[in-house]
């Protein structure tokens, strides 16, 4: 009886061994979301695209500031010789250029600003998206994110999946081109 009582705790601790090593560890693992965003190939592209668009609203704009300049030089020189109702008139026709001006190139660049956050929140979304489908496709259980304010202090070496995400990440942009 007492061999009997010994086998069977010999038993359920060798059982409770075997389910408890048989119990799937949750895989984890973190990506580096500034890298990620920062060199996925989409971003580098929008960047340099919005980056192109803004040097040339800032030529166009420059360009214009520059006539209206030697308007207002012109007027300068020959206010003078203006009778001071006709000064009057050019002071407040070339004020009111200057707010048009302004107003234009500040709408300009909220336009650019809104497009550039449109474009930046659809990437940041479809990266989120494909790190979802990542963690799925490769069974993990959680995928970590981490970013300047280093919301991840310390990962066991290997745990960082960063470049193999980017790489699968650029892969899909490359072939959707």
């Amino acid at each position: 009886m007492i061999l009997n009582f010994t086998m069977k705790k010999i038993i359920i601790i060798v059982l409770g061994a075997i389910s408890l090593a048989s119990c799937e560890q949750p895989k984890t693992a973190y990506v580096d979301n500034t890298k990620l965003i920062q060199e996925y190939t989409e971003m580098k592209d929008a960047e340099s695209k919005f980056g192109v668009r803004s040097d040339r609203m800032r030529a166009q704009m420059d360009s214009v500031a520059k006539e209206f300049q030697i308007e207002v030089q012109a007027y300068q020189n020959s206010m003078n010789s203006m009778s001071a109702a006709k000064r009057q008139e050019k002071e407040a026709e070339l004020m009111t250029k200057q707010q048009q001006l302004q107003q234009q190139q500040q709408l300009r660049s909220q336009m650019l600003r809104q497009e550039s956050d449109a474009v930046i929140d659809s990437i940041v979304t479809k990266v989120k998206n494909f790190v979802k489908e990542y963690g799925k496709n490769n069974n993990y259980t959680y995928i970590y994110g981490s970013n300047e304010s280093a919301n991840i202090m310390y990962a066991k070496e290997g745990l960082d999946i960063t470049d193999k995400v980017l790489e699968e990440l650029n892969k899909t942009n490359d072939t959707a081109q």
